[in-house]
């Protein structure tokens, strides 16, 4: 593989990957078709994921053992940085993102400069399991209340960070709680805030197989995320008014992407 140049002013796409060997050439084949720039972070896995990889025109960063989807995100941001990246989109490498999204919200981030723009899952969400709809209204609730305003879809990995978002330092968290702790302190201290555009998820592959189970689990990953959200709001302060006033807000979206498709 050739060296890495550096891209100046560019987005580059950052795929946390583990145990994708099913998906993830074909998630990284339909990417490059909208993005030029692909980094893929191998974390730990022992399926051969990376070596799906080879021949195809990207980057991917190994980490020998795994570490969580916090810390391959914050690899493949360090990345993105050192080669001089003006923001980065992510997107998970089970092939649950369709990357034919991925010009709509760079479209979107064209539009709102200072903002963090999510993929949020809002068109046919009637075919998400009962239980990951549930999963994900709940997260939305609490990361709005830490965070200072109100999201649409909290739990997406389809996003565009600015390249100010991905440099902040000491951002705490590891796993999904990473994610959702990047969205607080993007608001709290940068002022940044999120934008939404409606994006449907693929519970099948392009090819209509299975895609693998997915690494969240609803108990686990929303009590890890609960937990921390709730030290988030009370080391924040004035509860209950913060309470009040989130809930009172709407959800951005972003107006250029046509109305969410009414069958949800």
């Amino acid at each position: 593989m050739a060296e890495p140049q550096m891209r100046t002013g560019e987005v580059a796409v950052v795929i946390p990957a583990l145990n994708e060997a099913l998906r993830i050439a074909d998630v990284v084949r339909q990417t490059l078709r909208h993005c030029a720039w692909v980094i893929v972070v191998d974390d730990g896995s022992e399926d051969g994921t990376g070596e799906c990889l080879a021949g195809l025109p990207v980057t991917v960063l190994r980490h020998p053992q795994r570490r969580g989807k916090g810390a391959a995100l914050r690899t493949g941001f360090a990345e993105a940085l050192a080669r001089g990246a003006r923001g980065v989109l992510t997107i998970d490498g089970d092939g649950q993102h369709d990357p034919a999204d991925l010009p709509r919200l760079l479209d979107a981030a064209a539009r709102h400069p200072r903002s963090i723009v999510i993929g949020a899952r809002m068109r046919h969400r009637a075919a998400a399991p009962p239980h990951r709809r549930m999963a994900n209204a709940f997260g939305d609730w609490g990361v709005a209340w830490a965070a200072g305003h109100r999201i649409a879809d909290t739990q997406s990995g389809q996003r565009y960070y600015p390249a100010s978002v991905i440099a902040l330092q000491d951002v705490p968290g590891e796993d999904f709680v990473f994610e959702a702790q990047l969205l607080i302190s993007a608001a709290r201290r940068l002022d940044v805030r999120c934008v939404s555009v409606p994006v449907e998820t693929r519970y099948r592959g392009c090819d209509g197989g299975p895609l693998r189970r997915s690494h969240f689990r609803p108990l686990r990953d929303l009590y890890r995320i609960t937990s921390h959200v709730v030290g988030q709001v009370l080391a924040h302060g004035d509860v209950w008014s913060e309470y009040r006033r989130v809930r009172a807000q709407a959800p951005r979206l972003d107006p250029g992407t046509g109305p969410v498709d009414a069958a949800r």
